[in-house]
């Protein structure tokens, strides 16, 4: 797979993910407390986690690629 598929890919996801606390965010007073918990258990650590990789996924990639290089030649 090509990396600007996967980046594509990635983007999307937190895209999507960013939806659920959109509607979190603007929904009536009475309703947030039955959203709270997917809200931050689930959607904003994912959220995080694909910003993050946005971020920094090629340091990521490229520090697993040195150990297992290494782990290969030793």
């Amino acid at each position: 797979m090509q990396e600007a598929t996967k980046r594509s890919i990635v983007r999307w996801i937190h895209l999507v993910l960013a939806i659920p606390i959109a509607g979190y965010i603007y929904s009536p007073f009475d309703k947030i407390p039955n959203y709270a918990p997917p809200i931050r258990f689930v959607f904003v650590p994912l959220l995080i986690l694909s910003g993050l990789w946005m971020w920094k996924g090629h340091a990521v990639r490229r520090l697993i690629s040195k150990r297992s290089a290494l782990k290969v030649t030793q």
